[in-house]
């Protein structure tokens, strides 16, 4: 009975309170997008087809060569899988991922980075190039390298969250 009857000599300053809580919690599940902690989203591309070709006179050659390659380490999230630098048969090049294992969150992107693979969670965040946000957080997927690109100097593949300035996981390019 007395917290009714506080309630009711209280009800603008009630209200007020109600009012920024609710704005809070709309806040933090916009902001922070929680619930993409218990929602997976699997991509199941397939790798671009290697035909052979054969120049005249020549030996048969695939199309599709791995350039660079290497296995994700997790950053701030746990991530597995691989990273594989591809160039296809009319010289463009296009970034994989096979296996893919990482946590879902907000506004995920895909980065070549120039620096290495054995930085800091937070230091992907310069020198990089972004191909396109992350397709899905588990699975196959292709992202294709802007033409022109001079893919030597890049050294490791991201996947880094926008919003909070922090890598998900970086695998080495290591030329093959």
């Amino acid at each position: 009975m007395k917290i009714r009857g506080l309630l009711a000599a209280h009800r603008l300053p009630v209200a007020i309170g109600a009012f920024v809580l609710v704005g809070l919690a709309v806040f933090g599940i916009l902001w922070f997008e929680p619930q993409k902690l218990f929602l997976e989203d699997t991509v199941k591309e397939a790798a671009p087809s290697p035909a052979l070709t054969t120049p005249a006179g020549g030996l048969p050659t695939p199309s599709v060569v791995t350039v660079a390659s290497g296995s994700f380490k997790s950053l701030e999230h746990r991530t597995t899988g691989q990273a594989r630098l591809l160039r296809l048969a009319d010289g463009s090049h296009v970034l994989r991922f096979e296996n893919l294992d990482t946590s879902n969150g907000p506004d995920l992107r895909v980065y070549l980075s120039e620096l290495p693979s054995n930085l800091g969670w937070r230091d992907y965040g310069e020198r990089y190039i972004e191909l396109a946000p992350l397709k899905g957080n588990r699975g196959n997927q292709n992202y294709k390298v802007p033409a022109g690109t001079d893919i030597a100097k890049y050294r490791s593949a991201v996947i880094w969250c926008v919003r909070f300035k922090v890598g998900f996981g970086v695998a080495p390019l290591n030329a093959t």
